[in-house]
């Protein structure tokens, strides 16, 4: 039925478009499902700290990676455009990190 062909507007003939993929849409949709269900288990099992803090923010990443991945189309584009995207990311990260925590030697000095 995808190739039926139809009339349009302008009297010619062409192929139908390709019926939409749900399937893609809805394992999407459980994945970041899963993983969110995954932030909410540990948000109410587990006490704050480094570690419930350190694991939100790394499965908050997971979930940005993946939806710019997915709905951005950018799994699909060339290695080099990911890469090319992605390390300024990680090194902007990588430099906040290294702030926060270097920042809090200034009050150690005299």
């Amino acid at each position: 039925m995808a190739n039926t062909p139809y009339t349009d507007n302008h009297g010619g003939t062409d192929v139908a478009p390709p019926p939409a993929n749900t399937k893609i849409i809805w394992r999407t949709f459980l994945i970041l499902c899963v993983i969110t269900a995954f932030e909410f288990l540990i948000a109410f099992t587990m006490k704050a700290g480094y570690l419930r803090v350190s694991i939100f923010v790394g499965m908050t990443i997971i979930k940005a990676f993946y939806i710019v991945g997915e709905f951005m189309h950018l799994k699909h584009e060339v290695k080099s455009l990911i890469w090319f995207i992605m390390l300024p990311v990680i090194f902007v990260m990588w430099l906040l990190l290294a702030l926060m925590y270097e920042g809090g030697s200034i009050f150690m000095t005299r």
